[in-house]
């Protein structure tokens, strides 16, 4: 029988975990999965979701699994990322709302999305983008993205993770330190970016100096940035990026999430055992693995190994396992589950999202008139 040491042990560095998985029901397996590993949190995707009723009871029983509450997540941004859009309407794009021009609707976005998310089950959005809308990237991020001037981006941002508060949702500032100068998509490869670190100062990591105090989650990328670190480790691989840059140079103090540590990205770079000890020991809290169940296997096994054997490492690990547990104490969002949603309340957010849609597209003032 395990010691008592030992399970504590196993708990804090599930705590620093967030995990994807098959299926769209609870089953054996996925029961087994989740009382094993304690994850500080699950994420969904489409392929989880079916209907309104099914997405809220999976998140449920998901919940009842676990001895400590977990983060919820989705993606959700409206647009090409849009996880519920079959399930109740397709939300406007971060780009259509941004040409809009208006404070009020960014807000409402991040309001209404917040809404729908909530009404499901969920309370963690992994949104805002924070990426400039740069022309290297436009073939990846497509309407994903704000402007390519960083003042237009915080406005959209600080409002729509306004209306994500207004409804109990828990939002998150991607892709630390900036993608909007990659031409690579890190689902499949690791681009490097040649920006000069005073440029991306000025530019790409201003969001996240201005937003540090509003973001509970800062998601981190798989891509290098030469200039800045000397090598071609990703910014999710690298203590200057996380401990230097983010945590001192910025001031941030609220959660650093890696982007999922099975995209090619990261895996050019390292395999996902050495990937998560690796995150982790540079300055991430959290680690995000969204598809292969193996790799949820692979990674929670090699943290707990490196854990056991190395007692300094043992220390960072119950530091990050508090801190999380601390963020999910203060965090309104995760006191209580919305109850199961009747079909009344898919319809009423059906309608708003359309009626926003249409608000949205009535607007016409330019993007470069946003009072900022």
């Amino acid at each position: 029988m395990p010691s008592k040491r030992s399970l504590e042990l196993r708990r804090q560095v599930g705590q620093l975990l967030i995990m994807g998985f098959d299926g769209t029901v609870m089953s054996q397996r996925l029961r087994v999965m989740l009382s094993k590993f304690q994850p500080g949190g699950i994420i969904l995707f489409k392929r989880n979701v079916e209907d309104a009723g099914q997405t809220h009871a999976l998140l449920r029983e998901a919940q009842q699994a676990s001895f400590t509450p977990m983060f919820l997540c989705v993606d959700m941004e409206g647009g090409t990322v849009d996880r519920l859009r079959d399930v109740v309407a397709p939300a406007p794009s971060v780009a259509e709302v941004a040409a809009a021009g208006s404070k009020k609707l960014f807000r409402k976005h991040g309001r209404l999305i917040g809404e729908e998310v909530r009404a499901l089950g969920f309370n963690t959005d992994f949104a805002p983008v924070l990426d400039l809308q740069l022309e290297p990237s436009q073939n990846v991020l497509t309407t994903r993205t704000v402007s390519p001037k960083p003042k237009q981006t915080i406005v959209y941002a600080h409002e729509f993770l306004r209306g994500l508060r207004d409804s109990d949702v828990l939002g998150c500032g991607k892709h630390f330190p900036g993608l909007g100068e990659a031409s690579l998509d890190t689902h499949a490869e690791l681009p490097s970016v040649p920006k000069p670190w005073k440029r991306l100062w000025k530019e790409d990591l201003l969001p996240y100096r201005k937003l540090r105090h509003d973001l509970p989650f800062v998601m981190v990328a798989h891509a290098a940035y030469p200039q800045v670190t000397g090598d071609s480790a990703p910014a999710s691989l690298s203590k200057k990026w996380m401990s230097g840059i983010l945590r001192r140079k910025i001031g941030y103090r609220g959660l650093i999430i890696t982007d999922d540590l099975d995209m090619g990205g990261v895996l050019a770079t390292a395999p996902i055992d050495d990937a998560a000890v690796e995150t982790l020991r540079c300055g991430a809290d959290m680690f995000l693995i969204c598809q292969k169940e193996e790799s949820v296997r692979r990674a929670f096994e090699a943290v707990l190994k490196r854990a056991e054997s190395d007692k300094k490492f043992a220390e960072l690990i119950a530091e990050k396992s508090k801190r999380v547990r601390d963020a999910k104490k203060k965090s309104k969002a995760l006191k209580h589950m919305a109850p199961p949603p009747k079909q009344k309340t898919v319809e009423r957010l059906t309608r708003k999202i359309w009626q926003f849609s249409e608000e949205v597209r009535a607007y016409t003032i330019p993007s470069d008139e946003v009072d900022e």
